[in-house]
Formats: C-alpha cells, sequence, structure tokens
C-alpha cells in the first residue's frame, strides 16, 4: 500500500495553541441571531427603576394632600371613607376636608411617620373613590398635630405662630387682594380709573339653558311664591333666590326643553296682578 503524506503545518506567526478557535457561541453573535447581554443586568436595571419609584421625597412629610376628591359627596362621609381606606397605614385623626369654595375637593391626612405616609401614597393614589382617582401628593408642611405629638408643646406653639405669619404674608401678597386695595384707595382718593366697556348680549338673546333668570320681582316675592307659579311646568329643579338682591331669583329645570316652556309661558306673568317679571335664560 502506499504511503500517504501528512497534511504540512500550517504557517502562522503564533504558536498553534493560541490560534483562537470560532466557536458557535461567537458565530450566534456574529450573525445577531441571540442578544448576549446576561440577563441579570436586565433584572438590575428594572431594580433600579424599582427603587427609584421607591424613594422617599426629600422634602416629605407626615401628611398628604389629597386632591380631585368627589365634590357631591357630603364632607362628613368623604372624611369617614377617607378614614376606612387609608386604615392599613394607621392614620391619625382628624382627617381634614373643608366646605369652603377654595378647598372643596380636597383634603388631607396625616401618619405617624414618613414611611407609612410614603406606603400610603404609593398604594392609594389613583383609588377611584365615588368615581373620581384620588391625586396624592405631600403636604407642603407637616401638620399641627404632627407637630404637636412629635416636637411637644413648646415646638408646637413656635410652628404655629410661624404657619399663621406664613399665611398672612401669603394673603398680604395675593395679587387680586392687591388689587382690591389698589380700588379701594384710588376711589377714596378720588382718582377711580374708568372701566372699560364691555359688550355683552342682551338677556334676550341668550342661547337655551336649563336654568331661567327671573328679574323685575315685585317687593316681598318670596321662594314659596316662585315656586306655586313655576312648579305648574314639568321639570322644576330649584329655585334661588338673592338676599341682597330681591328683585331677582334663578330658577333651575332638568333640562333646556322644560325650561323654554316655562319661560315662553310665565315671560312678562304679572306675579302679584300688577308688575310684570322678566324671564329669560340665564347667562352660562
Amino acid at each position: 500500500m502506499a504511503e500517504v503524506a501528512p497534511p504540512e503545518p500550517i504557517e502562522t506567526d503564533q504558536p498553534q495553541s493560541e490560534i483562537p478557535s470560532e466557536t458557535p457561541q461567537d458565530q450566534q453573535q456574529q450573525d445577531g441571531d441571540v442578544d448576549m447581554t446576561p440577563k441579570g443586568e436586565d433584572q438590575q436595571e428594572e431594580k433600579e427603576k424599582e427603587d427609584e419609584g421607591e424613594k422617599i421625597p426629600e422634602d416629605a412629610c407626615e401628611t398628604l394632600y389629597l386632591q380631585n376628591l368627589n365634590e357631591k359627596v357630603r364632607i362628613p362621609v368623604i372624611i369617614e371613607t377617607l378614614y376606612s381606606l387609608f386604615k392599613p397605614y394607621r392614620p391619625l385623626q382628624p382627617v381634614i376636608a373643608h366646605r369652603n369654595v377654595r378647598m372643596r375637593g380636597q383634603a388631607f391626612i396625616s401618619f405617624p411617620d414618613i414611611q407609612s405616609a410614603n406606603e400610603a401614597r404609593k398604594d392609594v393614589s389613583e383609588f377611584p373613590l365615588y368615581g373620581k382617582p384620588i391625586q396624592i401628593s405631600f403636604a407642603r408642611g407637616r401638620s399641627d398635630r404632627i407637630v404637636k405629638k412629635l416636637e411637644g408643646v413648646e415646638k408646637f406653639d413656635e410652628h404655629k405662630a410661624k404657619r399663621l405669619e406664613e399665611k398672612k404674608k401669603r394673603r398680604r401678597d395675593n395679587p387680586l387682594r392687591q388689587k382690591a386695595q389698589a380700588k379701594l384707595k384710588a376711589e377714596e382718593t378720588g382718582a377711580v380709573p374708568a372701566k372699560k366697556q364691555r359688550l355683552q348680549m342682551p338677556d334676550e338673546y341668550l342661547p337655551p339653558n336649563s336654568v331661567l333668570f327671573i328679574q323685575n320681582l315685585p317687593e316681598g316675592t318670596t321662594s314659596d311664591d316662585l315656586r306655586e307659579v313655576f312648579e305648574v311646568h314639568a321639570g322644576l329643579v330649584e329655585i334661588r333666590t338673592i338676599p341682597a338682591k330681591k328683585d331677582i331669583a334663578f330658577v333651575e329645570f332638568a333640562d333646556e326643553n322644560a325650561a323654554t316652556v316655562a319661560k315662553d309661558a310665565l315671560h312678562n306673568f304679572k306675579i302679584d296682578g300688577e308688575t310684570k317679571m322678566k324671564v329669560t335664560y340665564a347667562r352660562k
């Protein structure tokens, strides 16, 4: 049998043992079929994002500020519901909610510590309470109750005095208040600025509305008198008189159609047998 010559050695500047070989893993990475990023890095990034959301803001305090509460729900019901909703986070009594127009739909609730407040903020935020998602943030300052409990009476008195002083300052700096004071001062000195005339659409041409505006009422007309006149028409909802101006009133109906029927029927009606009352749509 003829002898087979062995293959000639590969010429290279490197030793044979140092020539890198291509592995299936290298081929896959070149082809782009496999993401070679370690899974642990993705998990680490997700964890870092979660930790970022868990961080407590530097200006956090033990009191939360709640907004977007349903204004149609009575204040005692809102207070009781909020206390029950936040009960797992140990809320402190009382829950603060006001009836005045400026604070309507808002509330304040305090907790024993910032950690509890932060947990409540994260867990309850956007909860659909009475059909509206609650918006929650940390209050701008600590409540009187928290300061008194954690700092003592002396610190509480100092905190309260500072808070009242800041409140007075905000009122002094309020642009609307400053404008009113400037107007009053101008009237006292006789330098009343000329008012810019603003054209308004006459009452008779206002668009349809479910609320009617009643004018030229005779002296002594009561809401009961108006009710007797307007309740003969279907859909009557409410009658609102104005104590400061007894010759006008507002009458609300369930819809525009019902209001229109009543307006057409009662315009120039003599409620006392002599004085014609004027009935138009109210301005929206």
